[in-house]
């Protein structure tokens, strides 16, 4: 099943923490609320975009979170907390749901939620009203946010090579691959791409900084038409001829599935770039794009506060 939002946790997580009475860890919390949904091994491996915290733990996290500001639960050491009276008179009353809208009721809860990412008047409205709808905790909302820049930065990077003249788009091709760590110098690299004029191969780049190999290249800046199985082929053909085995074909479109298993099929090592894959690689190594904003994302320096040190 897919793994339920933090406002379907609140419940459970405070019913567990009601019977057990005496304080529960976060870890106890995640191990009885994977059984009470019924996950899987596989829900549980289940990570966040950025792949640095596994997503039903997280949203575990940010329910107790909610539910302390809101006073139904309260820390007692680092990774432990408690159900308070409030939470036990909230669980007499039998809710058939907890969520931000009932946590509102509490004093505690409306002013954190006021003071949360409110920094003028005017938004507490519309942060009232998203932290009410949203299941997304704040950590996925923030990842997603970038993951739908990211996308639309990959689209019109796309979209600029796709216009952009073949000299261009070889220059582009070298400086990624440098960036990459390939090709020793940009000079080398320039000097290497695009002079051989051998059939399917466009140029020949170094492997590594100390040219111990050599990689050939084919770059084909097409706007639509999918690169297939006959393409590939003349490339590895021309890798043949050269009697190497390693080859970068990148393409501004993308390559058919006939062409993709050709490739598995043969003995050459023949990396495919498509589109896609190519304007990813030149967000991650800053080829063409520029870093507008930055927002770091920080926590409590739990050892900075151990006064047992």
């Amino acid at each position: 099943m897919a793994v339920p939002d933090y406002q379907s946790v609140m419940l459970p997580l405070l019913r567990f923490a009601g019977e057990k009475g005496g304080e529960i860890s976060t870890g106890e919390a995640v191990e009885f609320l994977a059984r009470e949904f019924g996950l899987t091994d596989e829900d549980l491996k289940e990570m966040l975009p950025s792949g640095i915290q596994p997503t039903f733990v997280n949203r575990v996290g940010w329910a107790s979170t909610y539910m302390k500001k809101a006073g139904l639960l309260e820390a007692t050491r680092r990774g432990y907390y408690r159900i308070t009276p409030r939470g036990q008179e909230l669980l007499k009353k039998q809710p058939k749901i907890i969520n931000v809208k009932i946590l509102r009721q509490y004093p505690e809860f409306l002013e954190f939620q006021q003071r949360k990412g409110t920094r003028s008047a005017g938004k507490v409205k519309d942060v009232k009203e998203s932290l009410d709808t949203s299941v997304a905790t704040p950590s996925e909302a923030l990842e997603a946010a970038y993951e739908n820049l990211r996308d639309e930065l990959a689209d019109e990077l796309l979209a600029r090579l796709k216009k952009s003249s073949p000299s261009f788009f070889e220059r582009v091709v070298v400086e990624l691959l440098v960036k990459m760590g390939y090709g020793g110098s940009r000079a080398d690299a320039g000097k290497a791409i695009g002079k051989t004029g051998d059939g399917g191969i466009d140029g020949i780049i170094k492997e590594d900084k100390l040219g111990l190999d050599v990689v050939y290249v084919q770059a084909k800046r097409w706007e639509n038409n999918p690169v297939g199985r006959p393409e590939v082929m003349q490339f590895a053909g021309a890798l043949q001829g050269q009697k190497a085995n390693k080859g970068i074909f990148i393409t501004t479109s993308r390559f058919t599935d006939d062409a993709r298993g050709y490739v598995s099929q043969i003995g050459s090592k023949i990396v495919l770039i498509d589109g896609e894959l190519l304007t990813n690689l030149m967000i991650e190594h800053d080829v063409g794009v520029s870093t507008v904003s930055m927002y770091p994302v920080k926590k409590i320096d739990t050892d900075y506060f151990d006064e047992g040190i």
